[in-house]
């Protein structure tokens, strides 16, 4: 097909589904909201069930020639390849968002995110094809990579610019609340299937099931949010911000020290967020005798209060100011880290007492994070510089956080895993202080 036949059947794709909707026209901030939690509770769905995969079933599965503890350090290596991935695919969607519109974008890139995640569920064991299962499993790995940089939809910039001034703080929270709520239903799921099922049945195909719920979810997504960002009034809304996609050597040019510093600002949050998800997971799974559905239950029931603790975030930034509360928190995550090893290696009241407090400072800090830097962007510049400031600080905070705790902490002991979470806080505290005139300025 070439370029003028694909971008007239785009163009059509989007004409009729702005027909199919042109109904809709009550647009409101309620129903962005909606929106953003949709999808945001969609991505960290899939994110966890590969993290959780991660520990659980890879290291067998496609390393089983290896001990536990290198099985689980190369999974953890082809995790990372997603973070890597991710702004090079959000370089190529800006570019297919410019020239076919941002519903094509959209839907190119969550059928890529379903596909890719599909197919890990049909993922091959060495036993059957050899080191080919690796690198099926890193292709698989990289294509969710490429697609997570490409389903950037600017609702949460859109939801952002449209919150009423005195409640910036409450609606930066509604993004993030996605991430424990994606925690909370893939841990059951997991926990579900390795408490059911024979450790032979959950590795042979037990694992498999919670991959094809991500694939249902994503497809649900996809329509959920192309239903808003393909009408006409949302294209409206998308012009009149100014959210329009720019080139990333020219988001850089202009904003490149507001992308920086907005990777970075973050890393407290990101720091604490696999010291009680994906590591924790896999200290007990190699280093206790304890059962791994046990531990998810608590995971889920940590994520619970993590969802209070966002909603607080929102609150309480409206009253003292999101830097304010990203600074105080990035110090109290800088305090938990001195203790934090111990209560993880506390046994089963230390576990809940880490992972109670460890999710509500995750909430607090992490119900803010993305709001903090975001709004000292231009309009112009706002739609690819936040999705850039994305991708960098997921890159920089959560790409390698499990990776590099693991392997501090099984050399070093636990104490070590609680030095690299210090490190995040010190390096939120930093990029603050470069960032001091955020609440200042108020944007």
């Amino acid at each position: 097909m070439s370029a003028k036949t694909g971008a007239a059947s785009s163009t059509a794709l989007e004409r009729d589904a702005k027909r199919l909707h042109s109904r809709h026209d009550d647009v409101n901030v309620g129903e962005i909201a909606i929106g953003v939690i949709i999808g945001r509770t969609s991505e960290f769905f899939d994110f966890f069930v590969y993290a959780i995969a991660s520990v659980l079933v890879f290291p067998k599965l496609v390393f089983p020639y290896v001990d536990a503890l290198t099985g689980t350090v190369y999974s953890f290596g082809i995790f990372a390849l997603a973070f890597i991935a991710r702004p090079i695919g959000t370089v190529i969607f800006m570019q297919i968002d410019r020239t076919y519109g941002r519903g094509v974008k959209l839907t190119i890139a969550l059928f890529l995110l379903g596909s890719s995640t599909v197919a890990v569920a049909f993922l091959p064991g060495y036993e059957q094809v050899g080191w080919a299962s690796a690198a099926l499993l890193a292709l698989f790995r990289i294509g969710q990579g490429l697609a997570l940089g490409g389903e950037w939809d600017g609702l949460a910039s859109l939801l952002a610019l449209n919150a009423p001034k005195q409640r910036r703080g409450w609606y930066a929270m509604i993004p993030q609340l996605g991430a424990p709520l994606g925690l909370m239903v893939a841990a059951g799921l997991f926990a579900f299937f390795v408490a059911n099922l024979s450790a032979e049945d959950f590795l042979g195909w037990g694992w498999r099931y919670p991959f094809f719920v991500a694939f249902a979810i994503n497809v649900v997504a996809l329509f959920a949010r192309l239903r808003m960002v393909v009408t006409p009034q949302y294209a409206k809304l998308y012009e009149s911000r100014e959210l329009q996609p720019t080139t990333v050597a020219n988001t850089l040019q202009h904003e490149g020290r507001h992308v920086v510093v907005g990777a970075f600002a973050p890393l407290a949050s990101f720091a604490l967020f696999h010291m009680v998800t994906v590591f924790p997971l896999s200290w007990v799974f190699l280093f206790t005798d304890q059962g791994p559905a046990r531990f998810l239950l608590i995971e889920a029931f940590g994520a619970a209060v993590g969802v209070v603790a966002v909603f607080a975030s929102g609150t309480i930034a409206d009253r003292v100011g999101r830097r304010n509360l990203l600074g105080g928190t990035a110090i109290a995550i800088a305090v938990f880290s001195g203790f934090a090893p111990q209560l993880l290696d506390g046994g089963d009241i230390g576990e809940l007492i880490f992972m109670i407090l460890g999710f509500t400072l995750l909430g607090l800090s992490f119900g803010q994070s993305s709001g903090s830097v975001a709004s000292r962007f231009s309009k112009k510049f706002r739609y690819t510089g936040s999705a850039l400031t994305s991708d960098l600080a997921w890159l920089f905070g959560a790409g390698f956080a499990p990776l590099v705790a693991l392997l501090l902490s099984s050399h070093f002991g636990l104490i070590a895993a609680g030095g690299y979470l210090l490190s995040g806080a010190v390096c939120t505290l930093i990029a603050l202080r470069l960032n001091r005139q955020t609440d200042a300025q108020d944007v």
